[in-house]
Parts: C-alpha cells; sequence; structure tokens
C-alpha cells in the first residue's frame, strides 16, 4: 500500500514536469515546421498523450480484456472532455477557431457515432480497425496541408514576427517532446499501477477500474499538457490535444487494438457510457459555437458532469 501511494506521488510528479516541458517544445516544433499550434496540438500533442491509451488498450485486447480496452478509450474520451477542458476553462477561458467548429470537432463527434453502431454490434473487427486507421491518416494529412497554406501566408504578411517565433533548434525541440512523453507515458503508468493496486484490494471489478482509475490515469498526461498549455496562453494547443486525443482514442486506439485481435462483448455494460461520451461531444460542440469560446461558467458545469459520472460508475457500477 505504501509502495503504491510513491507510485501515485512521482507519476504526478513526473506528469507536472513533463507537461510543462511538452508544451515548450511543441510549440518550436510548430513554427519550425510552419504549422498552427492547433494542429501540432491535433497531431503531436494530441497524439503523444494518447500513447498510454493505446498501449493498455492494445495490451489488454490481447489479452481478452473487452471491459478495459473499451472503457479506458471511453472513459478517456469523457474525462478528456468533462473534466481536462473544464478544469483547463476554468484557469482560463478556451477560444474556438472557425476550423474547429467546422472541421475538427465534426470530425471528432462522427468518429464516436461510427464507433458506437460498430460496438453496439457486439464487436469491433479487424476491417473495422482498418478503416479507423485509414480515416485518421486522411484527417490529419487533410489537416497538415491547411495548416502549412494558413502559415504560409501569415509568414507573408508579417516575416519578421515569424522568423523571432523560431527560438529553438528542431532537434532540441524533438528531443524536449520526446523526453516528455517518455517522462509522461511513465508516470501515467506507474500512477495508474499504484491506484489500481489499491481499487483491487477494495474489490473494484475490471470494468469500473476501466472506466474510471485506468481512462482518467491514462488522460492525465492530457490533463496536464492542456492545463500547462492554457497556463502559457497557448490554448489554441490545449483544445487541439483534447480533439485530437479524441479521434485517435477511437480510430487508432481501437483501431490497432482491433486489427491486432477483434475485440469482443463490445456491447456488453457500455450502453450509458457510450451515450454519455456523444453527448459531451455534443455539448462541447454547443458550448463553444455559442461564443466562439469555452467560457469558465461552461467549464464547472462539464467539471460537475464528470464529478456525478464518476461517482455513478463507482457507486451505482
Amino acid at each position: 500500500m505504501i509502495l503504491d501511494i510513491v507510485y501515485i506521488l512521482l507519476g504526478l510528479a513526473l506528469l507536472v514536469k513533463g507537461g510543462d516541458y511538452l508544451v515548450d517544445g511543441s510549440v518550436a516544433i510548430a513554427k519550425r515546421a510552419k504549422l498552427s499550434e492547433m494542429v501540432i496540438g491535433l497531431t503531436v500533442v494530441g497524439f503523444g498523450t494518447s500513447m498510454p491509451e493505446l498501449l493498455v488498450s492494445a495490451q489488454s485486447a490481447l489479452m481478452g480484456n473487452s471491459g478495459i480496452a473499451i472503457g479506458n478509450v471511453v472513459g478517456s474520451n469523457i474525462s478528456n472532455i468533462a473534466l481536462i477542458l473544464g478544469v483547463t476553462s476554468i484557469i482560463h477561458v478556451i477560444p474556438a477557431q472557425k476550423i474547429t467548429l467546422k472541421i475538427d470537432l465534426p470530425f471528432m463527434l462522427l468518429s464516436f457515432v461510427l464507433f458506437v453502431a460498430i460496438a453496439m454490434t457486439g464487436s469491433v473487427g479487424r476491417v473495422a480497425g482498418v478503416i479507423g486507421v485509414l480515416m485518421l491518416i486522411c484527417f490529419v494529412s487533410y489537416q497538415v496541408r491547411q495548416s502549412r497554406k494558413a502559415e504560409a501566408a501569415l509568414a507573408k504578411e508579417n516575416p519578421e514576427a515569424h522568423a523571432e517565433a523560431e527560438l529553438m533548434a528542431l532537434w532540441k525541440a524533438l528531443l524536449l517532446v520526446l523526453v516528455s512523453f517518455l517522462a509522461m507515458v511513465f508516470g501515467a503508468n506507474i500512477l495508474v499501477e499504484g491506484a489500481s493496486n489499491i481499487a483491487r484490494l477494495l474489490g473494484v471489478t475490471d470494468r469500473v477500474i476501466g472506466l474510471t482509475i485506468v481512462a482518467i490515469g491514462t488522460s492525465l498526461p492530457e490533463l496536464f499538457s492542456s492545463v500547462m498549455a492554457a497556463v502559457k496562453g497557448k490554448t489554441d494547443m490545449a483544445i487541439g490535444n483534447i480533439i485530437g486525443s479524441g479521434s485517435f482514442n477511437i480510430l487508432c486506439v481501437i483501431g490497432v487494438s482491433s486489427i491486432i485481435t477483434p475485440i469482443i462483448g463490445t456491447n456488453i455494460g457500455f450502453a450509458f457510457d457510450y451515450a454519455l461520451m456523444i453527448f459531451m461531444g455534443v455539448l462541447l460542440w454547443l458550448f463553444l459555437r455559442s461564443k466562439h469560446e469555452l467560457e469558465r461558467w461552461e467549464g464547472v458545469i462539464l467539471t460537475i458532469i464528470f464529478i456525478a459520472y464518476l461517482t455513478k460508475t463507482v457507486v451505482v457500477g
């Protein structure tokens, strides 16, 4: 028990520092690669911080534990929107670009709906997994092309400001991001291990552990990177991180896991969680659409919903 508590504290420390350095390195990469901070948030940060979900779900699928494989992804997406964006927007109001409302969020919602439609048939097979991965590749390719066009136009309008923004050598930025990812993944892993051990001692089921401890634990990189981005005024990166993670979790995490081995039993016990995941995505879109920003009071509502969901999952199951 004492060792588990040490794991939790050490994991939190690694997540805090990893999130701090990840933002710095990612901003430098965005400038060097001539990409917007939003696209870096959607891709480098969003996908990178979702690597714990990929590792956990793939391993769980191989072990035949669909409860943790699915619960991890669905719970993470709910946590990303309700907890992470909720807390982040309380700290700093998060504005939304037009492309976020017209393309990024609708794409994430589409991935949610397609996944739930397939999952409710009882299994997610290899064909569905391949389609999901291909959808993600096409989406990322489109975003990169559009971002480079937009950044090139901005550079022509104000070349001096663009040059001054390049503060870090590319190799150093890449190394900083890599080290940050490793620290955050390791920190999340030992935190989840400590929390899961304590939960199992208390008799908590795998489904509940997957939807709560594992889901929240693997979402911690997103939480700390988004909070750090907001604190540093990089709100585009903060929201891009969450939207990118949401799409990545469904299309790549579930996609790759189901390619490795079909995931069965996906329609058992998750109906409420699936519905809430889609509802949270729609609610986020409505909040952002109203004033093109996520305000503090909206963040409070999202956080309250998450607390209620967490309580329901733990108490009722």
